[in-house]
């Protein structure tokens, strides 16, 4: 139960960081000449977006990879999880300019998107019928939540 409440957290930071580097990998393009005027140079440096990148698979890893194997058993959260680091790491790869800016910052949101399903499959069980709650049964219910 304490490994699922982590997992829960970890849901938490993940929804944020990857709302928050979709943000930075759209916004840094855009704002590339400007950044080191503000003294923010270092965000465009691949070695933060890297960093950003790893950091953003052990969280998701470990969060939804707990969550899966001790709560909800879905493999939705987990492809969309897979879907969004293809996604990230092929943009950065094989585009630049305006186009990673699209394609890059997509894969954040399905991160971001993976966490939210994640959270709402394993965090929420027992609140009924609370907002955006994502019907599902466990094993051994006769009852749709």
């Amino acid at each position: 139960m304490r490994s699922l409440k982590m997992a829960i957290k970890l849901d938490n930071i993940g929804m944020t960081a990857s709302t928050l580097c979709a943000i930075h990998c759209a916004a840094v393009p855009i704002f590339f000449t400007s950044l080191p005027i503000l003294g923010l140079g270092f965000l465009a440096n691949p070695w933060v977006e890297w960093t950003m990148i790893l950091l953003a698979i052990v969280v998701g890893v470990s969060s939804i990879g707990t969550s899966f194997l001790r709560a909800h058993h879905r493999a939705s959260p987990l492809i969309l999880l897979i879907a969004g680091f293809i996604t990230i790491i092929l943009g950065h790869i094989f585009t630049k300019g305006w186009l990673e800016a699209i394609i890059v910052p997509t894969g954040g949101i399905l991160i971001a998107v993976a966490h939210f399903v994640n959270y709402k499959y394993a965090g929420t069980c027992q609140a009924g019928d609370s907002f955006l709650h994502v019907k599902h049964s466990h094993s051994g219910d006769n009852v749709h939540v």
